[in-house]
């Protein structure tokens, strides 16, 4: 199971964010992209010390300044099982430019 699979399957489920700087965002996950970047709506946020709180109704918040997550246990058992086949795209050469032939040379 990928960490992206078990976050789009917890879509309208609750959830906590802890980011680096220490702060917290607890809401309702709405979408998340291919970087992990969150938006959550119903959001009470709560600074690094414990002693401030705003309530938002939509946050977005960027992956790369997630340290944790936390969902809720059935968020698992929603995830679609992977049958284990990967299909990818063949592209002709080996990587460069050039097209289907490899370039120059």
């Amino acid at each position: 199971m990928l960490p992206l699979s078990l976050l789009r399957a917890a879509s309208g489920s609750p959830m906590l964010v802890e980011l680096k700087g220490g702060d917290t965002y607890n809401g309702r996950l709405v979408n998340c992209d291919a970087w992990m970047n969150l938006n959550l709506r119903d959001v009470i946020c709560t600074s690094k010390d414990g002693e401030t709180f705003w309530k938002m109704k939509e946050c977005y918040i960027r992956g790369s300044s997630v340290k944790y997550l936390r969902l809720p246990e059935d968020s698992i058992d929603k995830v679609p099982e992977d049958d284990g086949t990967r299909h990818f795209v063949r592209r002709g050469g080996n990587g460069g430019r050039g097209g289907e032939y490899g370039g120059r040379g």
